[in-house]
């Protein structure tokens, strides 16, 4: 893969090569990190679930909210892994750096519980829908 910086590596577009190292990430953050490991069970729990409605649109609700959940999650992991890589003491620079992270993905669990409580609780009957 070509190196947009230092102009390295071999030039042309791989989409195939891509795909790979999108699951390779996945694979590792699932591998090392527990907090990815179980949203990603959950998520693939709560999709299943969805997927089986009788409502597309609900399911790409839940699928676009699980998506971004998903997506701040790993890189909340990636940002603390580059802190921890880049400083291995205590640093309150790093530690601002790394809960700016956790609050990004906490804001985006927030929303994810937010919409799978509106989805159920449309599901159940609870309160109408749109």
């Amino acid at each position: 893969m070509r190196n947009k910086f230092l102009g390295t590596g071999e030039p042309g577009w791989h989409p195939v090569r891509k795909v790979k190292v999108v699951l390779s990430g996945l694979r590792f953050a699932i591998l090392y990190d527990a907090s990815v490991a179980w949203k990603v069970v959950v998520s693939a729990l709560v999709l299943v679930l969805f997927g089986l409605s009788r409502s597309w649109r609900d399911f790409l609700l839940v699928l676009v909210a699980t998506g971004q959940m998903l997506a701040a999650e790993l890189l909340n992991s990636a940002v603390e892994g580059v802190c921890d890589f880049l400083v291995n003491q205590e640093d309150r620079r790093i530690r601002a750096i790394k809960d700016m992270a956790a609050a990004a993905a906490g804001i985006a669990i927030v929303l994810w519980l937010l919409v799978l409580v509106w989805e159920i609780g449309r599901m159940a009957g609870l309160w109408p829908g749109f």
